[in-house]
């Protein structure tokens, strides 16, 4: 949303929108059906100008009055994919919110409509129309050059045969689901409710996160990715990290003043197994994303349906976590006799479980800042407080492993040492056993102990000897196998085995699924067996 103080000519702005759609062809394209099939109609603007709705508000009311607006359901067989409201919110204070459908327009799209209607804006004011430089393309010659770049995939020889024959092997064996710390069972249908909270990093992490990836020919994004990935490994989510991230796809400078859907998604596949160095774990993820961005022109949509992975209407397929950097143009608005202010409207939604989205800023000098965004997150499986602990442990495994790279990324501390008092139960600080430990502690608590201790014996049992590196990795292993099945918090997982080491890991992994176990002696008569199972229904 954009909020405006001034003098602020509404005719003057309706006109400026209509320019900005007259100029730019995907915001005035519908997709009618024909055969069952949709197809681009581009509409002349006399029949595609938008209407820019005038409505009252005030302060108390106008955050509400946004989110109402933001989620609007575009009919694309005959609506434009832009919507515009401008509220009145007191004397010379308006909120403008334009709605573009994501068919139509990326985040980096954003920062070439900011600048046209400015532009439209200030000519509409002068009493004239925008002179603008003609657009080198559209965005419907852009769609004609990548069905020529992929070509027939029944060729193998085609760009689109081999990046999804790449991707096919890449992604093999990949996850179905990672068992995240989830407060709740995820729901058999999403919802796609979601909320976020604000991260930051000082400059001072910024300023490590950016020598670190020079000093190992990675960027910022991946060092970032690392640290995601190192976190995701740590609360229990295992050692192969599918992470999912947004490319421009404008590769090209003849499509960077555009406004269109360009982006792809790619699914990033880190792998934290065997107890890396964060050093190692970096270079792990530059080769694996360069290979990655080597075969970014296959669209995703199309990708799951080669792969065609299990599919769930509770979850997003082969990635539910998604780490995205914005790096586009600012989109700063000047407009004449206007304060003009652009904020992010919430729009109370999240596509994945979790999504990191960040930014970085520089100094005056070019000097690393500090790296800022959120942690959108589904409020489906999550609670706004487990993802506000999860920033702190985010920020505490970056403090350590950019002090020491070479520290195994399962020995950096992650809790605070309130957590560690609340969930080892510190008589000493008040604790009583009445307090409720947050879902995802417990077994974070015992990641602590493996990076204390990786190689200490942990279980016994008659000749064999297992480390705690290796009862977690059997856990985490099997947790995964469970979190498919639909354990999770508030639900029970039946345990019918001897005592074993296997026994010890069977419990460890359903307390990492959130679940609560019902232990059954394998030995119990067929009957008293059935009378539980029929009475906890596990």
């Amino acid at each position: 949303m954009v909020r405006l103080r001034g003098a602020l000519d509404v005719a003057a702005l309706n006109a400026a929108l209509v320019d900005v759609v007259d100029r730019h062809e995907s915001l005035r394209t519908v997709f009618p059906e024909a055969d069952g099939q949709p197809y681009q109609r581009i509409l002349p603007v006399e029949k595609a100008a938008p209407e820019l709705v005038l409505r009252e508000s005030d302060s108390e009311r106008i955050a509400a009055d946004v989110e109402s607006v933001s989620g609007h359901a575009f009919d694309l067989e005959s609506e434009i994919p832009v919507r515009a409201w401008l509220f009145d919110v007191a004397p010379g204070e308006w909120v403008l919110v334009a709605v573009v459908h994501h068919i139509a327009g990326d985040g980096w799209s954003l920062g070439p409509l900011a600048r046209d209607l400015a532009a439209a804006y200030t000519a509409r004011c002068a009493g004239t129309a925008p002179e603008w430089e003609p657009l080198p393309v559209q965005y419907a010659d852009y769609t004609l050059w990548q069905r020529e770049l992929l070509g027939d995939e029944d060729d193998p020889e085609s760009t689109g045969a081999s990046q999804v024959e790449f991707w096919r092997a890449e992604l093999a064996g990949i996850p179905e689901e990672l068992p995240l710390p989830f407060d709740r069972s995820r729901p058999l249908v999403g919802t796609h409710a979601g909320d976020v909270v604000e991260l930051a990093f000082d400059a001072r992490i910024h300023r490590g996160v950016v020598s670190l990836a020079r000093e190992r020919g990675a960027s910022v994004f991946m060092v970032m990715q690392a640290a995601v990935a190192a976190l995701l490994s740590r609360v229990g989510a295992g050692g192969d990290i599918p992470i999912g991230t947004p490319v421009a796809g404008r590769l090209d400078e003849a499509l960077d003043d555009l406004v269109g859907f360009f982006v792809n998604t790619l699914v990033l596949r880190t792998d934290v197994s065997g107890d890396p160095s964060f050093m190692e774990l970096v270079e792990r993820v530059r080769v694996t994303d360069l290979r990655a961005f080597g075969a970014q022109d296959v669209p995703f949509e199309r990708l799951v349906e080669a792969l065609n992975p299990a599919r769930s209407m509770g979850r997003h397929p082969l990635f539910q976590v998604a780490l995205a950097f914005q790096n586009a143009p600012a989109s700063d608005l000047v407009m004449p006799g206007l304060d003009v202010v652009i904020e992010p409207a919430g729009t109370g939604a999240a596509k994945f479980d979790l999504s990191f989205n960040l930014s970085e800023s520089f100094t005056g000098t070019g000097e690393p800042a500090g790296i800022s965004g959120g942690i959108e997150f589904a409020t489906d499986v999550f609670d706004r407080s487990t993802i506000e602990r999860m920033t702190g442990w985010l920020t505490r495994l970056l403090e350590q492993v950019l002090a020491d790279p070479e520290r195994p990324v399962s020995r950096a501390r992650i809790l605070d040492d309130a957590e560690l008092r609340q969930v080892l139960g510190d008589p000493g600080e008040g604790n009583d056993a009445g307090r409720e430990v947050p879902v995802g502690v417990l077994p974070v608590l015992f990641e602590e102990q493996v990076a204390r201790t990786p190689d200490a014996v942990a279980v016994v049992f008659e000749d064999l000897k297992l480390s705690y590196g290796e009862v977690n990795e059997r856990a985490n292993r099997l947790a995964r196998l469970l979190v498919e099945q639909g354990a999770g918090p508030e639900r029970f997982v039946a345990v019918a085995l001897p005592r074993s080491a296997d026994l010890v890991a069977a419990l460890l992994a359903v307390l990492k699924t959130g679940a609560a176990y019902v232990p059954i002696d394998p030995d119990y008569p067929a009957d008293r067996i059935a009378y539980i199972l029929e009475d906890a229904h596990p």
